[in-house]
């Protein structure tokens, strides 16, 4: 059968959780390396499609396509490993410490920084003929992503940033759901159906992904983005990677743990009414 129940795949979040707190340092930044670019190399091929055929729909349909074959190839991204990861603590698996957490948590944040920057750096070569000429009409939308999404929150002060923030929760919500939902499947066509679905909506809908932004950018700021490096981490990428903590955390890893990993304890049922005693038969005499 090649689908898991929830209370088995509770326990496989936990156990992923568990063996990414142990991982080398090594492995972990190759992995996060390897899944920041990937993704990003999804995101400029999503804007490339929006661009070319005018429908956002058509590129957010086929963005997934990174996300799968980053997570089928064993590559973590922030917001997946913020989900997992401490559920491993919460289960008091021997060994895992807060400290432990955190140092996961920063290693990947690099490897994904890192990944998604080289990528940044290729394409802006690639829009740009090496930067030899202006950019080309995917460049220029890549500056204008980067300027709305973080000089549009600030025009906006206190709102903008409640709004940029519950971007990124939401983000999180769907991103990890693809991530769990992928556990599943033990079939390769069940995970992509299974992932592919909830990272559709955060797309789409234009939710907040780290991540992603790692890509869009750094990529933006290249091509001529009219913000700044400080616009980018004030008002984008530092409360995007909190709300992505707290959605992935809070709406996905803490409620599948408790309903599925720490049941409560059921609830007594009550017991059938116990018959009506008969009456003696009445004797004549």
């Amino acid at each position: 059968m090649s689908y898991l129940n929830p209370s088995e795949f509770a326990t496989k979040m936990i156990d992923a959780g568990e063996s990414k707190v142990f991982m080398s340092t090594r492995d972990t930044v190759i992995r996060a390396y390897m899944a920041g670019a990937i993704l990003a190399l999804a995101a400029a091929f999503a804007v490339t499609i929006t661009v070319q055929t005018g429908q956002p729909l058509v590129g957010a349909l086929l963005f997934p396509v990174g996300f799968c074959m980053l997570y089928l190839l064993g590559f973590d991204l922030l917001t997946g490993v913020f989900t997992l990861v401490p559920l491993a603590l919460i289960d008091r698996r021997p060994g895992v410490r807060v400290r432990s957490v955190l140092r996961n948590w920063g290693l990947v944040f690099v490897g994904n920084f890192a990944g998604a920057l080289t990528v940044a750096l290729m394409m802006a070569v690639i829009v740009t003929f090496g930067f030899s000429m202006d950019p080309n009409e995917v460049g220029q939308k890549l500056g204008e992503i980067g300027a709305s999404r973080t000089v549009g929150y600030a025009d906006h002060g206190g709102a903008g940033m409640l709004t940029l923030f519950i971007r990124g929760v939401l983000c999180n919500w769907m991103v990890s759901t693809g991530v769990v939902a992928a556990m599943m499947s033990t079939s390769v066509s069940g995970k992509v159906i299974a992932m592919w679905m909830p990272i559709l909506v955060f797309f789409y809908m234009g939710f907040e992904h780290s991540v992603v932004n790692m890509f869009l950018f750094p990529s933006g700021l290249m091509l001529g983005g009219d913000f700044s490096i400080a616009d980018y981490f004030v008002w984008n990428e530092i409360p995007t990677v909190v709300g992505n903590l707290v959605g992935g955390l809070t709406f996905v890893g803490l409620t599948l743990y408790a309903t599925h990993a720490r049941t409560g304890a059921p609830r007594s049922r009550p017991l059938p009414p116990e018959p009506a005693a008969e009456l003696p038969a009445k004797v004549n005499v």
